[in-house]
């Protein structure tokens, strides 16, 4: 028994990771509409627009004028599931992501040669999934609906012309809501289990920019780890004819602990003329944090025979720490418009083992391509397109009751980006 709530119950954590999203694990690459045309490389040295509060503060000195920058993402994934087997008869109709939307904005105001101050609200991470209630592996998780929201004070400090540092504490809002199917037996009717829970995090993002050369600039970002402690609660729902001393309907509280990864961001932008510039970036993130979640409830009673066993469960993850890798370009064709394309490169954390349905991802390669429109000196609109497509992978699970799903995962993206940079 103990297993089979497992995989309702922690996955409040466990969901955050989906194939909509354009970044490792369960990280949102989406904070700035210019960034995402080149593929995000450059993101720790180029300090395009005001989006470079989360891209590097220390690219806040670049900006010689008040700049308001926003913008609005949007992914359209894809999953094919075949191969797809188990213990109990269900679907398999993928495409479990809806059409999910990403904001952002920023803002930079320099206060004289030396001293910037910015602001940034943005989603480093968050999901969306949403099986069909008929799915095959619904005991092993079919909806996921997570949300971190940051809020960023930054200032940055100018050495000279050639350095600059920058530094902004977070203030994270993370909270989320899980529904997973629950089957004591094929002759009842399925029971629901639900899981909510939200919390405050806290953390700092810092960074510094070297113009190298009169051509050559390179950025290096730490974003921090943000440690949260959700409290919340897990409500069952049993099926028509389940015996209440087996599991009983009802509310109780519960709490998970998780930590969202430190990373690393080196980056180069390099002009090669007045037209041309190219970008290069790595990107570094820990996500071996994540070999494994506990959650503890409050179900020692109440719950039929199943509560003492759900007391305090505690699930393998034994994630991977991830490299990403992009290059990119941009060609300035006249004053008013600049053309972007780039490429990506992005493992996953995941691992043959411990895959699940809420997190069915592999490596990706994602292509990208995007442009600016400056009409006026203080208006400049930005665009762009990116087609994510990952690695197939397999889902094998098995849980305490012998139920097992077997499934082959062919997951595909398609990211749209528009924003606006308003200067004054």
């Amino acid at each position: 028994m103990k297993k089979v709530m497992l995989k309702t119950t922690i996955s409040l954590a466990v969901a955050l990771a989906s194939s909509q999203i354009f970044a490792s694990g369960f990280a949102l690459n989406e904070q700035g509409i210019s960034g995402m045309g080149t593929g995000y490389a450059g993101r720790s040295s180029s300090a395009d627009d005001a989006s470079t509060v989360y891209g590097n503060p220390a690219g806040m000195s670049r900006i010689k004028q008040q700049e308001i920058t926003g913008g609005w993402a949007a992914i359209d994934a894809s999953t094919d599931i075949d191969r797809a087997s188990g213990s109990r008869s269900g679907t398999n109709k993928g495409d479990m992501v809806p059409f999910t939307g990403v904001p952002m904005g920023f803002y930079v105001k320099p206060i004289d040669d030396h001293w910037a101050f910015g602001l940034g609200v943005y989603a480093p991470f968050g999901l969306v999934t949403n099986y069909e209630s008929t799915f095959q592996g619904r005991y092993f998780g079919d909806k996921s609906e997570v949300k971190v929201v940051t809020f960023q004070p930054t200032i940055s400090y100018a050495f000279n012309d050639r350095v600059s540092i920058g530094f902004g504490p977070t203030i994270n809002r993370m909270s989320g809501e899980l529904n997973s199917a629950l089957s004591i037996s094929p002759l009842l009717r399925d029971s629901e289990v639900k899981v909510k829970g939200d919390d405050w995090g806290y953390g700092y993002n810092v960074g510094v920019l070297v113009q190298a050369t009169d051509t050559t600039r390179v950025g290096l970002t730490y974003h921090s780890k943000v440690s949260y402690n959700l409290d919340g609660h897990t409500t069952v729902t049993t099926g028509a004819g389940t015996p209440a001393a087996l599991l009983n309907s009802g509310r109780y509280n519960g709490s998970l602990n998780i930590t969202t990864p430190e990373s690393a961001d080196l980056s180069v932008t390099q002009a090669l003329t007045d037209a041309w510039t190219v970008y290069g970036g790595a990107t570094w993130t820990r996500w071996s944090r994540l070999k494994d979640i506990t959650v503890n409830n409050d179900i020692t009673s109440g719950a039929g025979l199943a509560g003492a066993s759900l007391s305090s469960i505690t699930e393998p993850q034994n994630w991977r720490n991830t490299w990403a890798y992009a290059l990119g370009t941009s060609y300035q064709l006249n004053k008013e418009w600049v053309l972007r394309t780039g490429l990506s490169w992005d493992q996953s954390p995941t691992n043959n083992t411990d895959r699940s349905p809420r997190i069915p991802t592999g490596d990706r390669t994602i292509f990208s391509l995007g442009a600016g429109w400056s009409p006026t000196e203080h208006w400049t609109f930005d665009v762009a397109y990116s087609y994510l497509k990952e690695k197939k992978v397999t889902v094998s699970e098995t849980n305490a009751l012998g139920q097992t799903y077997d499934a082959r995962y062919d997951n595909s993206a398609n990211g749209f980006g528009v924003g606006a940079t308003y200067k004054f």
